[in-house]
């Protein structure tokens, strides 16, 4: 009963559209991974299946154990490694990656080496690495003016409108506007939708080496560096302290359990997670886990519907998506852009840490989160590194002295 006395209309509003920006985004991309594979249509439906049930149960459970807006998704950059290692692993031996990277995850979690990790990261670090994560989001909102103005600008003005008269719903505002003129203007298409009840899929996994090597070791490496360090960056800049290690071990789990049926990596979410912790899901931080909880009940119905409720959110225009999507984390980039120019001493490791992020720039596979939090640790290391500082002085002291004997002689 707690949980309908914190639900709001807005943090309903947050976790609908944290399930629709997660679909519209990256769902296709997951589509392409099952196909590369060699997945049949009904496999397909049970990796959406697979995948919506670990995420929903996971972030209803975690939101609910520890009262924060855990927001679990499948791994974006992971469906990029299988897309391009799909000529080197059949679908069975990629089944046996996904276990390992699962059982991999669980144990970094439950072991607590994440935690070890994270608390290792300065928090201005970790916030520039935020704030350089989502700023693409933002500026999408607004290059979305080019290619559908008279969709977006009534929800800029809309989302203005509500900032200042009703902020609790600045969110479902906009979108409810963006949909009615969509509606209006014939932009939603819901010529492929069908709804089919799906049933799960399994699949034998095998186990080789070259699938270790090619498949699960690539996808843990850019589940923890492109998803799970981002994903806590996003809770720890909302200011909730929630304990890491349960938080990548159950994950994981929910990966290992499911991973014959298709669910290649269930991790942290960071851009649908910085929806529902911001202020628009709820004025009141200790409620806003009602957010995420919704967000998972829509991510267990959708996978009762497989690829069919995929088809529903696609229906949408991209513009509108991608406008409702900006709008809604603009709070959350101004924030995590003070919390990282906040202190003077952490100022330009963390300014280095949200250009490189905010780059995009990819390499060995890993995308530019980790890279970002690469750059600002090696550029706060070198700019404060006492010994470093030491020797600077020394010669200092000794260049003067050398070049004064010199002139003597």
């Amino acid at each position: 009963m707690s949980f309908f006395k914190d639900l709001s209309l807005s943090s309903f509003s947050a976790g609908f559209v944290a399930v629709l920006v997660g679909f519209t985004s990256s769902a296709a991309l997951v589509f392409q991974a099952a196909r590369e594979l060699g997945a049949t249509p009904a496999q397909i439906g049970s990796w959406m299946l697979a995948l919506c049930l670990g995420i929903g149960l996971s972030g209803i459970y975690l939101s609910w154990r520890f009262k924060a807006p855990v927001v679990t998704a499948w791994s974006t950059p992971g469906a990029a490694v299988l897309v391009t290692a799909a000529s080197s692993a059949s679908l069975q031996e990629a089944t046996g990656a996904f276990i390992i990277c699962g059982l991999l995850m669980a144990l970094c979690g439950f072991f607590g080496w994440f935690e070890r990790i994270m608390q290792r990261i300065p928090p201005a670090i970790a916030a520039g690495m935020l704030a350089g994560v989502l700023l693409r989001f933002g500026m999408e909102a607004f290059a979305a003016l080019e290619t559908a103005f008279g969709l977006v600008l009534p929800m800029l003005l809309t989302y203005l409108l509500a900032r200042r008269l009703i902020p609790r719903y600045a969110v479902i505002a906009p979108l409810v506007v963006g949909i009615a003129v969509a509606a209006t203007a014939g932009m939603l298409d819901f010529s492929a939708l069908s709804f089919t009840v799906t049933t799960p899929q399994w699949v034998t996994p095998s186990f080789s080496v070259q699938a270790l090597m090619g498949v699960a070791l690539p996808l843990f490496a850019v589940s923890v560096a492109s998803q799970n360090l981002p994903g806590l960056a996003v809770l720890r800049a909302a200011g909730y302290q929630t304990p890491a290690s349960p938080l990548i071990g159950w994950t994981g789990m929910a990966t290992l359990v499911l991973a014959p049926f298709g669910a290649f990596g269930i991790n942290l979410a960071a851009i649908t997670a910085a929806i529902c912790t911001g202020p628009e899901a709820h004025d009141d931080p200790g409620k806003r886990y009602t957010a995420a909880i919704v967000s998972g009940i829509f991510y267990l119905i959708a996978g009762i519907f497989g690829a069919s409720i995929g088809a529903l959110f696609l229906a949408f225009p991209k513009e509108l998506v991608l406008a409702i999507a900006g709008f809604a984390l603009i709070n959350t980039i101004g924030s995590g852009l003070v919390s990282a120019l906040q202190e003077e001493r952490h100022r330009e490791a963390a300014l280095i840490t949200f250009l490189v992020t905010a780059s995009g720039v990819s390499l060995l596979g890993i995308a530019s989160a980790f890279w970002g939090m690469v750059a600002g640790a090696g550029a706060l290391l070198i700019l404060q590194a006492p010994g470093l500082q030491s020797q600077l002085r020394r010669n200092g002291k000794t260049e003067p002295a050398q070049a004064q004997s010199t002139e003597k002689s």
